[in-house]
């Protein structure tokens, strides 16, 4: 057996079901806190593991260590050992951080277990940059070792795993444990100024928020022909893992939810009562099963609504933008990202711009340096079930409220998952026909 064939998901697979039946019989179980998990602010040095090692990970990597010169790498882990070493390679070549990654060989770690055998070393930080399928496993484990967290967008790739994911989360505020998620448009100091301006009034009361996010394809599947002999099913799966449902969420949520979140936040994170959608899949996908676009039209209370539009295929019109239309006038983040303010007199973003990716790791080693810790991880749970709840909808072909979602067992997470295994592909879903669970 090779090391890329270790198994470790069956007690964490059956964990993960055992609190999604406490939880839906007993409601939220109670936070217990003990012990002080805090960075300990005498130290000069900030040890950051990092758990899946792709092309995120890698810049997520960088970022950190960036952020903070005692900031050194010290532990990876990845289901595939030649990631691991491409991409260690890679931070070593980069001069200005390359004295600070100081991973030996006994810290690299391959297999469904990798991110346990991170956490079992004495890294301060864990950065989750794994396909979103992994998350709330990995998100609770994080919490449960007592370290801070980066965790890259979304939260995960059902609603089970998303309220697994929020406990872990409100455990690591009481725990003083830093959490930072990977919404990164939040930190892009031009976007923070504009949706302040538009909570400030700038526009009156927003009435509707249209995004896009149509692109081209993002990771084609390969032909089954392809597939080298004796790989098996869930082997396959995770190396073409945006093609599956239960890894990636779909392009609504593996890619379209940052454009969901803009629209949560223009209206000042609260949360739509219900939505439609409608979507499909024009190119063949081989053995995948997700939908390469879904149009969502999410409603709030007030009447006021949101549309999202978005769309994973080869195509010229292509568009990544929001535009909000208010009582006295509308505002836009067109191409380029440039926001503006359509009103008399108009007003145009003019600061300061930085990488809002190199943002997020400043802030949060910022936060773990003066021991005052910052959480967002209840806006990257909301965030991610209004893209599920859009998802649902597109699926099920049915209205889809924010209460269902809130209530919703919907778990997609393969159970006892062996590297080694076999593991059956779910049909695509078709409306009509797929039930809400």
């Amino acid at each position: 057996m090779t090391e890329q064939s270790v198994n470790d998901n069956t007690a964490p697979a059956a964990t993960r079901r055992d609190f999604i039946k406490a939880t839906a019989a007993t409601g939220a179980a109670a936070l217990l806190v003990s012990g002080n998990y805090a960075f300990s602010q005498g130290s000069d040095q900030i040890r950051i593991g990092l758990i899946g090692c792709g092309g995120r990970g890698t810049g997520a990597a960088m970022q950190a260590l960036n952020a903070d010169p005692g900031v050194v790498l010290t532990a990876m882990g990845d289901v595939f050992a030649e990631q691991i070493d491409s991409h260690q390679s890679a931070l070593k070549g980069e001069p200005s951080v390359a004295a600070r990654v100081l991973v030996p060989a006994e810290h690299k770690f391959v297999g469904l277990d990798a991110y346990r055998r991170v956490l079992d070393t004495n890294v301060d930080v864990v950065l989750l940059t794994t396909p979103p399928g992994f998350r709330p496993l990995h998100i609770k484990a994080a919490v449960d070792a007592g370290k801070h967290i980066f965790a890259e967008k979304p939260m995960g790739t059902d609603a089970a795993g998303v309220r697994m994911a929020l406990e872990a989360v409100r455990l690591a505020k009481a725990k003083k444990l830093n959490f930072a998620n990977g919404f990164c448009f939040r930190k892009n100091l031009s976007h923070r100024e504009f949706y302040q301006k538009i909570h400030d009034g700038a526009i009156g009361q927003v009435r509707n928020v249209h995004a896009t996010y149509l692109t081209g394809p993002v990771k084609s599947m390969p032909p089954a022909s392809s597939r080298p002999a004796g790989m098996s099913d869930v082997e396959w799966q995770i190396k073409n893992w945006y093609n599956f449902v239960w890894s990636c969420g779909d392009g609504l949520i593996e890619q379209a939810c940052h454009s969901i979140d803009k629209i949560l936040w223009a209206y000042n994170d609260v949360p739509p009562v219900k939505c439609v959608a409608t979507g499909g899949r024009v190119l063949p996908n081989n053995e995948g099963n997700i939908y390469d676009h879904i149009d969502v039209f999410y409603e709030w209370a007030d009447g006021s609504r949101g549309t999202m539009a978005q769309r994973q295929i080869p195509c010229q019109a292509n568009d990544n933008a929001d535009y909000i239309m208010g009582s006295k006038g509308y505002a836009s983040i067109e191409h380029g990202w440039q926001p503006a303010i359509h009103t008399d007199p108009p007003w145009k973003y003019s600061g300061r711009q930085r990488d809002m990716y190199q943002v997020e790791h400043d802030e949060l080693f910022a936060c773990i340096r003066k021991g005052t810790p910052m959480n967002d991880g209840e806006q990257m749970a909301r965030s991610t079930l209004a893209g599920l709840m859009g998802r649902m909808a597109a699926y099920t072909g049915e209205e889809i409220t924010w209460e269902m979602m809130q209530k919703s067992q919907e778990n997609i997470f393969p159970p006892h998952l062996h590297w080694d295994g076999n593991l059956t592909i779910a049909p695509m879903a078709i409306p009509g026909k797929y039930q809400f669970a």
